[in-house]
């Protein structure tokens, strides 16, 4: 049956469908047969047996012939009405791994089936009879989905697929962090390559048998330009590029990290002696001029170059050391088996000139006595694995949710980045109309994002200002008093000192008018005399 797992990774999925089947009333039900179905009676018994969505997909073969026996359905139209319902079970697959129906992909559970077989006797009619010889899980005959192009194979593609952007940029840091570890440590075991004097090339069956040529590496990169350029075309037009992104991250940084690894572990010597390489010369050395800080700037800086290179010679970057295993071998593999998987099975001549143009990449490697013949095999067995593997795991959810606490544990990324796909993804194009009008929506929702932005910021200013502006409305209102008592004390005081001059000013000239009286008294009587 199911695990806790399984149901609570089906209620998560279901709980995320936007518009659902198993929402729908018995109106709705009623709407939506009413364009496909002309047949009257079987819009009666819709509506008298209280048929909803949930019931509609429970609808068997032995209801069909029952609801035929009662309301004389016409056989066109109950056939109609069958194709409708197994389209639907077939396009709400989920729905009935929800509901317990069947088992994450295709093994049907007859539960619902054993519960109702004790009411078989009860069907006398000549359909009737006929289906009571028949198997119990064709009872819920379920069509085939159909395959990832469209054709009734039997694999199961999954229906409701959503694009999570957030953990598409989260795959995409990763594969960033991933090529700048392996760029720094590009140049690290650049700094350790042995000496070719001391250390001549080692025996290899293709390099001692196939001479040197000086333009195999070129002609390599240009093939593996010319995949890549494909891969970019497929992703413009896929429906769902943003899963086939996040896959492409995910594997492409798995495989470098693991490539950091086997460079740093173990030093090869130099696979041809073409190759002019030189140690670097900043070195962690016994010298008295010993600066750890500038070293490490300059390792970073070398690092930058390989990276913003990507580490490809025609861009100018040559490096030494990094033979376990190809770097150029994973980047071609992993651009053909990406453009296979992700276009329809009857391109032929794609699938042919890509494949052809992975084998002539990795001969023009070897060829040009850049790597070993084992980096490259090694390179082209890890890279082929770990795709299928991968894809293997995501495309059987059952295989992934058989052990999902072990899967969590060994594969962290592939259990976060394939948590909520059920199934394989469907080769499904847009058109280029309708890829601009995916453009033009996300270019009118970046813009309305910008708007909010700016105006929850002039809002927060504005907010601000009218603060700073009541404080100091409240800082003068609580320093005006004080100014006015100041201005008082200051009136009263010049009042008082104009008062206290007007008064010496009186007396002085109150003393003056009695000192002249004075001495005119004194002068009199001595005149007289």
């Amino acid at each position: 049956m199911f695990s806790v797992n399984d149901i609570l990774l089906n209620e998560f999925q279901f709980k995320k469908m936007n518009e659902n089947i198993l929402n729908w009333t018995i109106e709705n039900v009623k709407n939506f047969l009413k364009d496909k179905i002309e047949s009257k009676e079987i819009l009666n018994a819709i509506i008298e047996h209280k048929i909803d969505g949930k019931t509609l997909l429970l609808i068997n073969e032995r209801d069909l012939y029952s609801l035929e026996a009662k309301y004389n359905i016409l056989l066109g139209d109950l056939k109609k009405f069958s194709l409708i319902i197994h389209k639907l079970q077939s396009e709400n697959r989920n729905c009935l791994v929800y509901l317990g129906l069947i088992d994450s992909q295709s093994n049907l559970i007859n539960n619902l089936l054993n519960s109702n077989s004790q009411h078989r006797s009860t069907f006398q009619s000549h359909h009737h009879n006929i289906l009571t010889e028949r198997n119990h899980l064709h009872d819920i005959d379920i069509s085939p989905p159909n395959s990832v192009d469209g054709s009734n194979s039997g694999k199961c593609f999954a229906t409701c697929i959503q694009p999570e952007f957030f953990k598409t940029i989260v795959s995409l840091g990763y594969a960033f962090l991933v090529t700048w570890l392996t760029a720094f440590v590009m140049v690290v075991v650049h700094e350790r390559v042995p000496d070719v004097k001391k250390y001549p090339p080692l025996p290899d069956i293709f390099l001692d048998n196939v001479p040197h040529i000086s333009w195999a590496f070129f002609a390599c990169e240009v093939t593996g330009a010319i995949l890549f350029s494909v891969w970019v075309c497929v992703l413009i037009f896929h429906k769902y590029r943003m899963i086939l992104l996040r896959r492409f991250f995910a594997l492409g940084g798995t495989v470098f990290l693991l490539r950091c690894f086997t460079m740093l572990i173990t030093s090869l010597s130099v696979p041809g002696s073409h190759l002019q390489c030189q140690s670097s010369d900043h070195k962690f050395d016994d010298g008295e001029d010993f600066n750890v800080f500038e070293m490490l700037v300059n390792r970073i800086s070398r690092a930058y170059t390989i990276w913003s290179g990507l580490g490809m010679s025609i861009q100018g970057v040559r490096t030494c050391g990094d033979y376990m295993f190809s770097g150029h071998t994973v980047a071609l593999t992993l651009l053909n088996f990406f453009i296979t998987e992700y276009t329809p099975r009857n391109l032929y001549f794609l699938h042919t000139i890509t494949w052809l143009l992975n084998m002539f990449g990795i001969f023009f490697i070897l060829a040009a006595h850049e790597h070993y013949s084992i980096d490259v095999f090694i390179a082209f067995y890890i890279s082929s694995r770990l795709f299928l593997y991968y894809h293997t795991l995501a495309n059987n959810q059952a295989l992934m949710s058989h052990d999902s606490t072990r899967t969590r544990i060994w594969f962290p990324l592939f259990s976060y980045f394939e948590s909520c796909v059920e199934g394989i993804i469907p080769n499904e194009y847009n058109a280029l109309g309708e890829i601009f009008m995916t453009l033009g929506g996300w270019l009118i929702n970046l813009k309305d994002l910008c708007m909010l932005t700016a105006r929850r910021i002039w809002l927060t200013q504005n907010q601000s200002r009218t603060e700073s502006n009541k404080r100091q409305k409240r800082s003068q209102s609580q320093t005006t008093p004080k100014r006015i008592n100041k201005i008082s004390t200051n009136g009263n005081n010049d009042k008082i000192r104009r008062s206290m001059t007007n008064l010496s000013s009186a007396l002085i000239d109150d003393t003056d008018r009695t000192v002249s009286t004075r001495k005119s008294v004194n002068c009199g009587p001595k005149k007289e005399n």
